[in-house]
């Protein structure tokens, strides 16, 4: 068992909030709980925060933040709540979507505001799925900057953290309510430390190969990119205390990691106009549906791999991204004058390739119909130079989890709420359906952000 009934417990010391994992739904919770005025401790496996939030791209969306307004984009909460739906098909939670969706503004101004995280509005790119153009990220595109600057954040607050600090156990009377935690040290020793409030941000099981042959067998192909401390103790604690679980077989996938580099190539190549063709030198779908539903199409293919082909424009425009910078240092990338070259490089059948292109570019120009419905036109053909990289399907995170309310308290089967037990980011269900069709871009630091601050801000005022 890794919840103790509490008269086991031998309390070394005790904290107003605990928060269990440092990534960026523990640092934003936290930080929210120690401005709220309550000590607030957050314990972290590792021995440096990084988490999921660290290996993104860090970008945020919030509807009818000052930034849009800058920029002139009209936005509002509802039309993101609709956006949020229409992509998980309806089949989530629509309160809570509508709830986060009304809370995304004041979370990206409070990290812009408060935290000091310089956030600017992404306008370069629309994502698929966004009616208009809502994310936030920091100047390079790097969630390991956004993380620098809420552990800045948080050091300015005194909001203490604790690394290498394993959660193994709760501590739990039998109403549920938590009166604590242990924690191993790396030395082997234990600690027990009491709470009157936690918060589970130690995000979701992606990265433990037996939960998720359980419960997303598909992705037995997959690579994961992610953060290893992603073991699924939040959902194992929880199912012991009795919590629901919704939207186990949930995630975000990605059909652009660089196969042997483990780098993404992130979808603005491809909504800007970028394809992608499998051995045979042929399209296999529309790309452009989403990052997410195009991991498995990726590895439905021969070898479970593909080349994201693209040119000179689109090389341009994906330097504002730290990741795609990385993916050239570390070669890639490849560059070419004609698609024979281009085939070549990638062991394509040069004359399958080149037809390839020629269809695109009547797709462009509106003389065909695409047979897997992906509309080409509006912007310009693809042309000399050209570029490609060999990428694969991989597993980032998962998006089911402990189910909870709009103030992320964790829910029992019957829809009461624990009595001081929250969780958020990959902790807890996200808004994204019961697939990987469900998630659209953000959704996940959308949880972590939003969730982690309204658990520090309601974790801090309980009675």
């Amino acid at each position: 068992m890794s919840v103790l009934p509490a008269r086991e417990a031998r309390f070394d010391w005790s904290v107003p909030v605990a928060v269990v994992g440092a990534g960026g739904c523990g640092l934003c919770a936290g930080l929210a709980a120690r401005q709220a005025g309550a000590e607030v401790l957050i314990l972290e496996r590792d021995a440096a925060p990084i988490g999921t939030t660290g290996m993104s791209t860090g970008l945020i969306p919030g509807a009818g933040t000052r930034m849009q307004r800058d920029k002139g984009i009209e936005d509002s909460p509802e039309l993101f709540a609709e956006d949020l739906l229409a992509k998980a098909k309806h089949q989530t939670d629509a309160d809570v979507v509508l709830a986060l969706a009304r809370e995304s503004a004041r979370t990206v101004e409070w990290l812009a505001g408060e935290c000091g995280v310089a956030l600017s509005l992404v306008d370069s790119f629309l994502y698929s799925g966004h009616s208009v153009k809502r994310m936030h990220g920091s100047p390079n595109r790097t969630g390991a900057e956004l993380m620098g600057s809420l552990l800045d954040a948080c050091t300015d607050a005194g909001a203490d953290l604790l690394t290498d600090a394993r959660v193994s156990h709760l501590f739990a009377d039998a109403d549920g309510r938590i009166s604590g935690l242990r924690c191993v040290r790396p030395d082997g020793s234990t600690e027990d430390l009491g709470c009157e409030a936690l918060i589970l941000a130690c995000c979701g099981f992606a990265g433990n190969q037996d939960m998720v042959a359980e419960y997303i067998p598909e992705l037995r192909h997959a690579e994961f990119f992610g953060h290893p401390g992603n073991q699924g103790e939040a959902i194992r604690w929880g199912r012991e205390l009795g919590a629901a679980i919704a939207d186990i077989g949930s995630y975000q996938g990605h059909g652009g990691l660089a196969k042997g580099y483990g780098v993404p190539i992130l979808w603005p190549v491809i909504l800007e106009g970028g394809i992608q063709v499998n051995l045979e030198g042929r399209r296999f779908s529309d790309e452009s549906i989403g990052y997410s539903e195009q991991a498995m199409e990726v590895l439905a293919q021969p070898e479970h791999v593909a080349v994201t082909v693209y040119d000179q424009r689109l090389h341009e425009l994906m330097h504002e991204f730290n990741d795609y910078r990385e993916a050239i240092t570390a070669g890639a990338v490849r560059e070419a004058s004609t698609p024979g070259e281009l085939a070549e490089l990638f062991g394509l059948p040069a004359g399958a390739l080149e037809e390839t292109l020629a269809e695109t570019a009547a797709l462009t120009r509106g003389e065909a119909s695409d047979p897997f419905g992906r509309d080409f036109t509006g912007r310009p053909e693809l042309a000399a130079p050209w570029y490609g990289v060999r990428v694969t399907g991989a597993l980032f995170h998962t998006q089911g989890g402990l189910r909870v309310d709009a103030r992320a308290r964790v829910l029992r089967e019957d829809g009461s709420a624990f009595p001081n037990l929250f969780a958020g980011g990959g902790a807890a269900r996200g808004v994204s359906g019961p697939s990987r069709w469900g998630y659209i871009a953000g959704n996940g630091l959308l949880t972590a952000t939003t969730y982690g601050r309204l658990a520090g801000e309601t974790a801090a005022t309980l009675p």
